[in-house]
């Protein structure tokens, strides 16, 4: 059995790879405790499965989704962004509903690139973006993030050969996997940099409301604020933006999302999903209107949460001599591995795992630029994040 070429750079992705080792080691009578996917162990609101049971109730939610249907979903995140962000958006053209934003980051390429076209890509960075373009045929230039530069890519490094055939460029910030958050003058710059090179300026933004103070003093930053890329694209020429349900308010396993931005982006991607799928369920819709227009302790709550397990863990790496710095955003840690496994995150990895149950990500799963890092989910609460610390100080004293 023959199967298509583009399947080849598809055979390695760290999570599923990491399934693999914690399967093993659970086989072996490991305790596993899972941090290498950034899956929230936090539940949705009240107000939020109230309105997704109320609909199970309903047979007219039982039916196929249409685009039209979406409508109050639509109008729902077009007013919340623009009271966001200030930015007014159309909800008939600029909106569009997803399962997930990584359905759309996957999805997009096949709407904008041609055979040889290339994508410009953070290293390391999530695996769908590379994905995706792989689909569409298309070349990967990555843009390295390195710590010295703040992990923000520096678009004068990009060879004009290589611009002359670009036509997306991927963002994501706050960042997975290094936790890096960005700037509006950033935004600005990378907007200018795509106009003038006639590059879609494409913002995965799961991370929006993950947001701390910058000490583990002060209290949670609950009213910080991400910036949008269209924020510095408001007229929204060039850009297009992704977020999803699933971190700000715990609805991963629902997969809910939606794509914000340019009309014209946005009819594209939506020509690829109807190709592709329908809609979700209307249930699902109804639970993320009641997320957006309901009150926001759950996010504060969470925000409040993942900032205290992040002291908890980077306070615990630091007692047993790791030192890491204390991440601004995000669910993760990322964290530069110490010898002997510098050069090897995947054996780092695969033996933390197969000794202790502790799992973690490779940070060479996600691009050569991260190699030398591992990066840890913070999806546990404090008491068992110090255990997975006790177990990798035990892993660390016996291969020392």
């Amino acid at each position: 059995m023959q199967f298509a070429q583009r399947l080849q750079p598809l055979q390695a992705n760290v999570f599923a790879d990491m399934d693999q080792a914690k399967a093993k080691a659970k086989a072996l009578g490991q305790d596993i405790i899972d941090l290498s996917l950034g899956s929230s162990d936090l539940s949705a609101s009240d107000h939020v499965v109230a309105a997704i049971e109320a609909s199970l109730h309903d047979p007219s939610t039982h039916g196929y989704l249409l685009f039209h249907g979406t409508q109050a979903f639509r109008q729902a995140v077009a007013k919340a962004y623009s009271q966001r962000f200030g930015i007014p958006v159309d909800p008939e053209t600029e909106v569009l509903p997803l399962i997930g934003s990584q359905e759309g980051t996957a999805h997009l390429p096949l709407a904008i690139l041609n055979p040889g076209d290339f994508a410009l890509l953070l290293d390391p960075g999530y695996p769908s973006h590379v994905g995706g373009v792989y689909l569409a045929g298309g070349q990967i230039y990555p843009m390295p993030l390195l710590a010295e530069n703040q992990f923000l890519p520096v678009f004068e490094e990009i060879p004009t050969s290589v611009l002359a055939q670009a036509r997306m460029m991927v963002l994501n910030y706050p960042h997975n996997p290094t936790s890096a958050i960005a700037p509006l003058s950033f935004f600005q710059k990378a907007v200018a940099f795509c106009r003038q090179h006639d590059v879609v300026l494409v913002h995965d933004f799961p991370y929006a409301d993950l947001v701390f103070s910058p000490d583990s003093t002060a209290p949670a930053n609950l009213n910080a604020l991400a910036p949008s890329v269209l924020q510095a694209d408001p007229n929204k020429d060039i850009s297009i933006e992704f977020f999803t349900f699933s971190k700000s308010y715990n609805m991963g396993g629902f997969r809910i999302g939606y794509a914000i931005g340019n009309a014209q982006l946005i009819k594209a991607l939506r020509q690829i999903k109807a190709v592709v799928d329908f809609n979700q369920y209307r249930g699902i819709l109804n639970g993320a209107i009641a997320a957006l227009q309901g009150n926001q302790d759950g996010v504060q709550a969470m925000v409040a949460t993942f900032q205290k397990r992040r002291d908890a863990f980077v306070q615990a790496l630091n007692r047993i001599g790791w030192q890491v710095p204390l991440p601004q955003a995000t669910m993760y840690i990322w964290a530069k591995l110490p010898q002997p496994w510098h050069k090897n995150s995947i054996q780092f990895c695969t033996q933390l795992v197969e000794e202790t149950g502790v799992a973690a990500s490779p940070g060479a799963g996600f691009g050569k630029a991260g190699e030398g890092y591992v990066r840890f989910a913070l999806v546990q609460e404090p008491d068992v994040l110090e255990t997975a610390v006790q177990r990798i100080a035990g892993f660390m004293r016996s291969h020392k």
